[in-house]
């Protein structure tokens, strides 16, 4: 599996600049979903994958929605409903053409990332797939469902990863406090009028 991430070239590099034994040393590269990597994907309410054109032109697209929004289907199946976008159809159309695709998923609250290789297709002819991966509520127009088959993955280390924070959870914290604030000056007030 390391193939699919190590090309000729990249190994001739490795070897030059001596990490390749540390990469052909570790043999196999997963292929399959873990519990962990599955519960990783859950939580994640944005990606990007990565796309290329039949002569190599590559294009990244980011792709978010509600948390689960990707979605496990087996051990080595992902899928998502494509919403209505920019109407450009670049993805679609490097997929009709070059289904060799990639999957980034960054946590930037746990400083923690996934790489997943595979070969991705639109499914545009079932509805009831569709419909299982539309989360109902959410304000968006599904226009197919896109299947990922995973060939490769592999976590990346925490190094240089700037540690951030979604805007909800910030609120949420922020309301906490300003609870326990409240509470405290409610507390010191009482105290005050006691004496």
């Amino acid at each position: 599996m390391s193939d699919v991430m190590f090309s000729p070239s990249v190994k001739a590099i490795q070897q030059q600049r001596g990490s390749r034994a540390k990469f052909a040393a570790r043999g196999e590269w997963p292929d399959r979903v873990t519990p962990e990597l599955a519960e990783f994907i859950a939580a994640q309410t944005s990606f990007f994958l990565a796309t290329a054109s039949a002569d190599g032109q590559p294009y990244i697209q980011h792709r978010g929605g509600p948390a689960g929004f990707l979605r496990v289907l087996d051990d080595r199946t992902l899928a998502f409903a494509d919403f209505r976008g920019n109407r450009q159809f670049i993805t679609l159309g490097n997929l009709a053409e070059n289904p060799k695709a990639y999957i980034f998923l960054m946590d930037y609250a746990h400083r923690r990332r996934i790489k997943l290789w595979g070969r991705a297709r639109v499914v545009d002819d079932d509805p009831a797939l569709l419909q299982s991966l539309t989360e109902e509520g959410y304000k968006a127009i599904p226009e197919q469902a896109i299947l990922f088959t995973i060939e490769a993955w592999d976590a990346n280390c925490p190094q240089h990863i700037p540690q951030r924070f979604e805007a909800k959870d910030v609120a949420a914290a922020i309301a906490v406090r300003d609870r326990r604030i409240a509470a405290l000056e409610e507390e010191v007030a009482r105290l005050t009028l006691a004496r």
